[in-house]
Protein backbone atom coordinates (compact mmCIF):
# COMPACT_ATOMS: atom_id res chain seq x y z
CA UNK A 1 0.00 0.00 0.00
CA UNK A 2 1.32 3.44 -0.96
CA UNK A 3 0.64 5.42 2.20
CA UNK A 4 2.31 8.59 0.88
CA UNK A 5 -0.35 8.78 -1.86
CA UNK A 6 -3.21 9.50 0.54
CA UNK A 7 -4.85 12.91 0.30
CA UNK A 8 -7.34 14.86 2.36
CA UNK A 9 -10.80 14.18 0.94
CA UNK A 10 -13.30 16.12 3.06
CA UNK A 11 -14.44 17.04 6.60
CA UNK A 12 -17.97 16.65 7.95
CA UNK A 13 -19.53 18.18 11.06
CA UNK A 14 -22.86 16.35 11.14
CA UNK A 15 -23.94 12.77 10.54
CA UNK A 16 -26.25 13.60 7.64
CA UNK A 17 -23.30 15.07 5.73
CA UNK A 18 -21.28 11.85 5.80
CA UNK A 19 -20.56 10.48 2.33
CA UNK A 20 -21.68 6.96 1.36
CA UNK A 21 -19.32 4.24 2.54
CA UNK A 22 -18.05 2.77 -0.72
CA UNK A 23 -14.58 1.50 0.29
CA UNK A 24 -12.95 -0.01 3.36
CA UNK A 25 -12.44 2.48 6.20
CA UNK A 26 -9.91 2.53 9.02
CA UNK A 27 -11.01 4.88 11.81
CA UNK A 28 -8.70 6.61 14.30
CA UNK A 29 -10.25 7.29 17.72
CA UNK A 30 -8.95 8.67 21.00
CA UNK A 31 -9.30 11.46 23.46
CA UNK A 32 -8.42 15.04 22.63
CA UNK A 33 -4.72 15.84 22.46
CA UNK A 34 -3.65 12.16 22.26
CA UNK A 35 -1.89 12.77 18.95
CA UNK A 36 -4.18 11.43 16.20
CA UNK A 37 -3.13 14.07 13.65
CA UNK A 38 0.57 13.54 14.41
CA UNK A 39 0.13 9.79 14.00
CA UNK A 40 -1.67 10.18 10.67
CA UNK A 41 1.05 12.49 9.37
CA UNK A 42 3.74 10.01 10.42
CA UNK A 43 2.17 6.88 8.88
CA UNK A 44 1.39 8.79 5.67
CA UNK A 45 4.95 10.21 5.50
CA UNK A 46 3.59 13.75 5.34
CA UNK A 47 4.50 16.80 7.40
CA UNK A 48 1.11 18.46 7.76
CA UNK A 49 -1.62 16.61 5.87
CA UNK A 50 -3.59 16.24 9.11
CA UNK A 51 -3.63 19.52 11.01
CA UNK A 52 -1.88 19.32 14.37
CA UNK A 53 -3.13 21.66 17.08
CA UNK A 54 -1.71 22.63 20.46
CA UNK A 55 -5.32 23.17 21.60
CA UNK A 56 -7.15 20.00 22.72
CA UNK A 57 -10.63 19.54 21.29
CA UNK A 58 -9.74 21.27 18.02
CA UNK A 59 -10.81 18.44 15.70
CA UNK A 60 -14.58 18.82 15.74
CA UNK A 61 -15.25 17.18 12.40
CA UNK A 62 -14.80 13.71 10.95
CA UNK A 63 -11.92 14.05 8.49
CA UNK A 64 -11.57 11.64 5.56
CA UNK A 65 -8.27 10.85 3.84
CA UNK A 66 -8.38 8.63 0.78
CA UNK A 67 -5.82 6.67 -1.18
CA UNK A 68 -5.06 3.21 -2.54
CA UNK A 69 -8.73 2.24 -2.56
CA UNK A 70 -9.40 2.83 1.15
CA UNK A 71 -10.24 5.69 3.50
CA UNK A 72 -8.53 6.67 6.73
CA UNK A 73 -10.98 8.44 9.02
CA UNK A 74 -9.84 10.86 11.74
CA UNK A 75 -12.60 11.01 14.36
CA UNK A 76 -13.01 14.00 16.70
CA UNK A 77 -11.25 13.58 20.06
CA UNK A 78 -13.34 12.88 23.15
CA UNK A 79 -13.06 13.81 26.81
CA UNK A 80 -12.05 17.45 26.58
CA UNK A 81 -13.61 19.16 29.62
CA UNK A 82 -13.73 22.72 28.24
CA UNK A 83 -16.13 21.86 25.42
CA UNK A 84 -19.72 23.07 25.88
CA UNK A 85 -22.57 20.65 26.60
CA UNK A 86 -24.15 21.31 23.17
CA UNK A 87 -20.79 20.60 21.48
CA UNK A 88 -20.43 17.33 23.41
CA UNK A 89 -23.96 16.37 22.33
CA UNK A 90 -23.15 17.15 18.68
CA UNK A 91 -19.95 15.12 18.95
CA UNK A 92 -21.84 12.19 20.47
CA UNK A 93 -24.47 12.24 17.72
CA UNK A 94 -21.79 12.51 15.03
CA UNK A 95 -19.88 9.51 16.40
CA UNK A 96 -23.06 7.47 16.81
CA UNK A 97 -24.07 8.22 13.22
CA UNK A 98 -20.61 7.25 11.96
CA UNK A 99 -20.46 3.92 13.78
CA UNK A 100 -24.10 2.86 13.40
CA UNK A 101 -24.74 3.61 9.73
CA UNK A 102 -23.42 0.35 8.30
CA UNK A 103 -20.12 1.76 7.05
CA UNK A 104 -17.33 -0.50 5.81
CA UNK A 105 -15.24 -0.06 8.98
CA UNK A 106 -12.52 -2.70 8.81
CA UNK A 107 -10.41 -1.53 11.75
CA UNK A 108 -10.48 1.06 14.54
CA UNK A 109 -7.11 2.35 15.73
CA UNK A 110 -7.74 3.36 19.34
CA UNK A 111 -5.12 5.84 20.56
CA UNK A 112 -4.15 6.20 24.20
CA UNK A 113 -1.39 8.21 25.88
CA UNK A 114 1.30 5.73 26.97
CA UNK A 115 2.25 7.90 29.96
CA UNK A 116 -1.14 7.43 31.64
CA UNK A 117 -3.59 4.71 32.61
CA UNK A 118 -6.58 4.30 30.34
CA UNK A 119 -9.23 6.90 31.18
CA UNK A 120 -12.92 6.15 31.79
CA UNK A 121 -13.58 7.56 28.31
CA UNK A 122 -10.99 5.17 26.83
CA UNK A 123 -12.68 2.22 28.55
CA UNK A 124 -16.12 3.38 27.36
CA UNK A 125 -14.83 3.53 23.78
CA UNK A 126 -13.12 0.12 23.96
CA UNK A 127 -16.22 -1.48 25.46
CA UNK A 128 -18.35 0.06 22.72
CA UNK A 129 -16.00 -1.28 20.01
CA UNK A 130 -16.00 -4.73 21.57
CA UNK A 131 -19.79 -4.85 21.95
CA UNK A 132 -20.35 -3.59 18.39
CA UNK A 133 -17.90 -6.18 17.05
CA UNK A 134 -15.49 -3.73 15.40
CA UNK A 135 -11.91 -5.06 15.09
CA UNK A 136 -9.55 -2.70 16.93
CA UNK A 137 -5.96 -2.25 17.98
CA UNK A 138 -4.58 0.01 20.72
CA UNK A 139 -1.80 2.44 19.87
CA UNK A 140 0.02 4.02 22.81
CA UNK A 141 1.26 7.44 21.72
CA UNK A 142 4.14 9.53 23.13
CA UNK A 143 6.24 6.43 23.89
CA UNK A 144 9.43 8.53 23.57
CA UNK A 145 8.47 10.40 26.75
CA UNK A 146 9.03 7.32 28.96
CA UNK A 147 12.32 5.86 30.11
CA UNK A 148 13.02 2.11 29.85
CA UNK A 149 11.69 1.27 33.33
CA UNK A 150 8.54 3.40 33.01
CA UNK A 151 7.86 1.88 29.62
CA UNK A 152 8.17 -1.71 30.87
CA UNK A 153 5.88 -0.92 33.82
CA UNK A 154 3.31 0.73 31.57
CA UNK A 155 3.23 -2.24 29.16
CA UNK A 156 2.62 -4.62 32.07
CA UNK A 157 -0.13 -2.35 33.45
CA UNK A 158 -1.78 -2.15 30.06
CA UNK A 159 -2.07 -5.95 29.84
CA UNK A 160 -4.21 -5.81 33.00
CA UNK A 161 -6.25 -2.84 31.75
CA UNK A 162 -7.02 -4.56 28.44
CA UNK A 163 -7.73 -8.01 29.89
CA UNK A 164 -11.52 -7.76 29.65
CA UNK A 165 -11.40 -6.87 25.93
CA UNK A 166 -9.86 -10.16 24.77
CA UNK A 167 -6.65 -10.44 22.79
CA UNK A 168 -5.75 -6.89 21.77
CA UNK A 169 -2.74 -5.84 19.69
CA UNK A 170 -1.02 -2.96 21.55
CA UNK A 171 1.61 -0.88 19.75
CA UNK A 172 3.85 1.75 21.37
CA UNK A 173 4.14 4.74 19.04
CA UNK A 174 6.18 7.94 18.84
CA UNK A 175 5.58 10.69 16.29
CA UNK A 176 9.09 11.94 17.18
CA UNK A 177 11.11 8.75 16.58
CA UNK A 178 8.69 6.95 14.27
CA UNK A 179 8.52 3.94 16.58
CA UNK A 180 5.48 1.80 15.79
CA UNK A 181 4.60 3.52 12.49
CA UNK A 182 5.51 0.49 10.38
CA UNK A 183 3.54 -1.87 12.65
CA UNK A 184 0.47 0.36 12.33
CA UNK A 185 0.81 0.38 8.54
CA UNK A 186 1.02 -3.43 8.60
CA UNK A 187 -2.18 -3.67 10.66
CA UNK A 188 -4.01 -1.35 8.25
CA UNK A 189 -2.89 -3.47 5.29
CA UNK A 190 -3.84 -6.69 7.08
CA UNK A 191 -7.40 -5.56 7.78
CA UNK A 192 -8.02 -4.00 4.37
CA UNK A 193 -6.15 -6.36 2.02
CA UNK A 194 -9.28 -8.26 0.93
CA UNK A 195 -10.82 -5.08 -0.49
Amino acid sequence: MKFERFDFEAAFGTGVQLPPSTVAEVAFAGRSNVGKSSLLNKILNRKSLARVSSMPGKTVTINFYSGDGIRLVDLPGYGYAKVSHSEKKRWSELMEEYFSSGRKIRLVVQLTDMRHELTNDDHTMLLFLKEMGFPFIVVMTKSDKLNKTERAQRLEQLKVELKSYGSVEAIPFSAVTGEGAEKIREQIEKYTESE
